[in-house]
């Protein structure tokens, strides 16, 4: 089995063309899409980024592993089980350790863990390839870390990748080879100056 997980960070579905946007921005995701599965009522059971991957990672709520927030205590795992004082049952449990435990090479291209200073996110890979930029790398100079690996492996059986890409998470810095195809375009009825000015005038870039 090969699987590779892209976990984009705030990407909304009704930015994809998979999912109805009308601007053609995803054009890969979308061919990925149109031949596999997509998933129409899935969500998240908590939010945001640290409390939601870890209830995908162990699946269980925040309220059993004790992440429910960003920072401080709201963001550790409780220690748990019989040997917690030296090992905690969350990293033996997690969905990566069991993944390894099956025979699949689990490898993970992010600096989440460090991001957020949630270093048991690491629990279960094998290789982790960590840009040293916390947040603030582009998926330009992490995508090649991931193709490098995947031409390396790709074709042996039995790994599982997580790719961490962060620029939705981040003001749009397009590559000026790619132009600006939408420049001048109007906003959405919905999106009124107001709204806008609103929006600017909010928290930045990479708050939650």
């Amino acid at each position: 089995m090969r699987i590779l997980y892209l976990d984009i960070d705030s990407l909304r579905p009704d930015h994809l063309g998979c999912y109805g946007y009308l601007r053609e921005t995803s054009p890969n995701i979308d061919r990925v899409a149109a031949e596999g599965v997509r998933f129409t009522n899935c969500y998240t059971p908590d939010a945001p980024c640290l409390p939601s991957r870890t209830a995908l990672f162990s699946g269980r709520f925040g309220i059993h592993t004790g992440v429910v927030n960003h920072g401080g205590s709201s963001a550790d795992v409780w220690l748990q089980g019989a040997s917690r004082a030296f090992r905690s049952s969350f990293s033996q449990t997690c969905w990566m350790q069991r993944l390894r435990q099956a025979g699949l090479f689990t490898v993970m291209v992010s600096p989440f863990a460090e991001r957020h200073s949630a270093h048991w996110f690491n629990a279960g890979f094998r290789e982790i390839y960590n840009t040293g930029k916390g947040g603030q790398e582009r998926a330009d100079e992490i995508t090649p870390v991931a193709l490098d690996w995947l031409q390396r492996h790709g074709r042996e059986d039995n790994w599982f990748m997580h790719l961490n890409l962060w620029d939705p998470h981040t003001p749009y810095r397009t590559p000026e080879e790619y132009g600006n195809p939408f420049e001048g375009q109007p906003l959405d009825g919905w999106m009124t100056e107001e709204l806008r000015a609103r929006h600017f005038a909010g928290y930045g870039p990479h708050s939650a």
